[in-house]
């Protein structure tokens, strides 16, 4: 026998037995630790928002914190070098308001930056005459042909789809004009986030989450809840629904409104968020750099922990 024939065979035969072992190799499913160690998860990864289509960056920059004073505070010159600090880390989604007091700054801190590749989302509260109008508004400060998500803001009534069609329409008009990719409600409330949830028209929920129940929604029509944990199972069981639905869900209170003032706190609400797969993406407010670094290292670290 020629020795390129003893070759060929015997290269045959080493690849069959590694064919059989590989058969044999288990396979980690998705989710499992075996998943996670080989897809290296981080706060800085483009997810996609529900069924929308959309993605952004898992971890948002929110410029709202006690309605953007903190924010306001830095001065703009500062609030801008944060903005640009946060995308350079990969933060690439920016959480706006037209309530917010850094809303006309939004456009200055994202001057430059690739349009495409940021996630802008914004909010209108109640129920502006002109709706279009109103949306073109924020066009027009963030300097931007279109905003990536626009919510209706803070709402906290049962039953809220019906007084507010018009201005849902109006949402749907700005999408069929290329204004706005998606359309959803940011919930006060459980009575209103469960209106939301039932809703087909809601593609994106910005819904209050963390294990220790700061700021969440209940059955009351409040805005600004007290600490009860007990409300926590009936949020995550309508999150779990909108998920069903195909629904977008963004996290937001994680720091409990800034209650969480320990790093056990911190640590104990962004471990229980990462690790619930509850939501596509989460925001929170920063004022420093080193409220950026901390974020993105306690992501990081409760994904690797999944």
């Amino acid at each position: 026998m020629k020795p390129e024939s003893l070759n060929r065979r015997t290269f045959f035969k080493q690849s069959a037995a590694l064919a059989g072992c590989a058969v044999l190799l288990p396979i980690a499913a998705p989710g499992s630790r075996g998943h996670a160690a080989a897809v290296k998860r981080t706060a800085a990864d483009q997810v996609a928002l529900g069924r929308t289509g959309v993605t952004l960056s898992r971890l948002g920059f929110g410029t709202g914190s006690n309605s953007g004073k903190v924010q306001r505070d830095l001065g703009r010159q500062t609030f801008e070098r944060l903005i640009r600090y946060g995308y350079d880390k990969g933060i690439t989604y920016i959480d706006a308001a037209q309530s917010y007091q850094t809303f006309e700054w939004i456009g200055g801190a994202i001057k430059g930056l690739p349009r495409e590749r940021l996630f802008i989302q914004s909010k209108i509260p109640g129920q502006p005459e002109d709706v279009l109008d109103a949306i073109d508004k924020h066009r027009k400060a963030f300097d931007t042909d279109y905003i990536d998500s626009m919510l209706i803001h803070c709402m906290v009534k049962p039953g809220w789809t019906d007084p507010f069609k018009r201005v849902m329409e109006g949402f749907d008009r700005a999408r069929e004009k290329k204004w706005i990719r998606v359309r959803g409600v940011s919930c006060h409330s459980l009575p209103a986030l469960q209106t939301a949830t039932a809703s087909d028209w809601t593609d994106v929920h910005l819904v209050r989450l963390n294990p220790q129940g700061a700021s969440m929604d209940t059955p009351e029509e409040t805005w600004n809840a007290r600490s009860d944990a007990s409300h926590v199972p009936d949020v995550v069981s309508e999150i779990k629904e909108m998920r069903r639905r195909g629904h977008g869900v963004i996290g937001m209170k994680l720091i409990g409104d800034g209650a969480f003032r320990t790093p056990e706190e911190r640590e104990k609400s962004i471990g229980y968020v990462m690790g619930s797969g509850l939501c596509d993406a989460v925001v929170i407010g920063f004022k420093s750099t080193s409220e950026i670094d901390e974020a993105i290292e306690r992501i990081d670290r409760a994904l690797a922990q999944v």
